[in-house]
């Protein structure tokens, strides 16, 4: 070994060794194996630069399949973790992909970025706005790239649209609003029961409250109860919220309301299958629906995803425009006649190949502005999705301080921006 390898700093040499590595392979560990995990492991898998050299569940099932998958798609196998925290101790992993539940996302997301790991993790940022908040404080303190996966901020049809709303295509936009009429079936009733074999609960439970196992709130139906979900606005919203927040050019507003419910079901879930929520910006707003039953569509946009109405309209001075998974339709003057479209030029509307490509591209630069979609963007659209779900439990419309990002003295309301942590699973007031 060379001399000058003996009088690097710690701090340096790692440095040296991460920055050599980001040249070569990227490292990846992915965490959560199902869903969006399945898909991140193929991606990261079959990418020139990048191995999944990881993954992470606590369910052993899970991790079973996950590592016939990636040896299915690399040719190699990945080492095998339980605990995330094992997972970040190895220092031969580079960066971390985050696929758990909601509550997860920003405790995560936070050790991997102390761990000196850089973070592609899913949507929505976080499960709440203090933690959204100590995301970003930490990927900055910390010199961490952290992508959140809104894959439509890369999709190139998508990407077009923002481009020419901000250029004024429709005039001045003085409404966004987005749709989420998904198609969403009743997850009925279910009784606490024994904890499947090979689950690690407490775990998979970590900053939320501890309760009985239940399996109503355990595969993808965490979604629907707020210990660990923030229901569909949360969800697939998420998504359509960002669009809008981008398209209207906002970040935080001064106001916000939403009314809602849980309408013709009688189940377990907790989370309204149907809201409405408005966001006021003084000079514009945001408008946001979530119809998870039967419905119809709006603006003549067609079905997506299956019988879903999911995307988003923008209102202008000068005439309207639509944009879905499929093109971006403008429509001016008093006639409202199509004047522009612009259609999907990807293989397949849901296509995140391209966002891991963005991370990866930024995990060399080492610049989180090279970024589609950095904490900070990725934050504040899910921090929309949390007023709006604040509005809904306390049953009001709230005024917001876009500054401090508080309720001002509204303690009810005050209580829902951060949760109460159980040890030893706590987002740090400093990270």
């Amino acid at each position: 070994m060379e001399r000058r390898t003996f009088i690097l700093s710690a701090g340096t040499a790692l440095a040296a060794m991460r920055a050599a590595g980001a040249n070569d392979r990227v490292n990846v560990g992915v965490i959560g194996l199902r869903g969006r995990g399945r898909s991140h492991m193929s991606i990261f898998g079959s990418q020139k630069d990048s191995t999944v050299a990881a993954v992470c569940d606590i369910d052993d099932a899970q991790t079973e399949r996950a590592v016939q998958l990636v040896q299915k798609v690399q040719g190699t196998k990945p080492n095998t973790f339980r605990d995330l925290r094992k997972l970040y101790d190895d220092k031969s992993i580079d960066a971390v992909s985050i696929a758990t539940c909601n509550h997860w996302h920003a405790l995560a997301a936070i050790w991997a970025c102390q761990a000196g790991k850089d973070v592609y993790v899913e949507k929505p940022a976080c499960h709440n706005i203090f933690e959204g908040r100590q995301m970003v404080a930490a990927a900055r303190k910390y010199n961490r790239i952290m992508q959140v996966g809104h894959q439509s901020r890369t999709i190139q049809h998508k990407r077009k649209a923002i481009e020419m709303l901000h250029q004024g295509v429709i005039g001045k936009i003085y409404m966004a609003k987005g749709l989420c009429f998904k198609r969403r079936p009743s997850i009925g009733h279910a009784p606490d029961g024994p904890v499947p074999p090979g689950v690690d609960y407490d775990t998979w439970l970590g900053p939320a409250p501890m309760r009985p196992f239940n399996p109503n709130r355990f595969h993808y139906n965490w979604h629907w109860f707020w210990d660990t979900g923030n229901g569909d606005i949360g969800n697939q919203g998420v998504h359509e919220m960002d669009l809008a927040r981008w398209g209207l050019n906002r970040k935080l507003p001064t106001k916000v309301t939403a009314s809602g419910g849980k309408y013709i079901y009688n189940d377990d879930q907790e989370t309204p299958n149907t809201l409405i929520a408005t966001f006021d910006y003084g000079d514009a707003e945001l408008v946001f629906e979530v119809r998870g039953i039967l419905t119809g569509n709006e603006a003549g946009m067609p079905q997506v995803q299956g019988t879903n109405y999911i995307g988003d309209i923008y209102l202008g001075s000068d005439g309207y425009a639509t944009l879905d998974d499929l093109a971006f339709r403008v429509y001016l003057g008093e006639k409202r006649e199509l004047a522009q479209e612009v259609k999907m030029m990807e293989a397949g509307p849901s296509d995140t190949v391209g966002h891991v490509r963005n991370f990866l591209d930024a995990v060399k630069s080492r610049k989180y502005t090279d970024l589609h979609c950095d904490i900070e963007e990725g934050r504040l659209s899910a921090s929309l999705c949390h007023l709006a779900n604040i509005s809904y439990r306390t049953g009001r419309k709230l005024t917001f301080d876009p500054v401090t990002e508080t309720f001002g003295s509204d303690k009810e309301a005050n209580s829902y921006l951060s949760r109460n942590y159980r040890a030893p699973f706590v987002v740090p007031e400093r990270v």
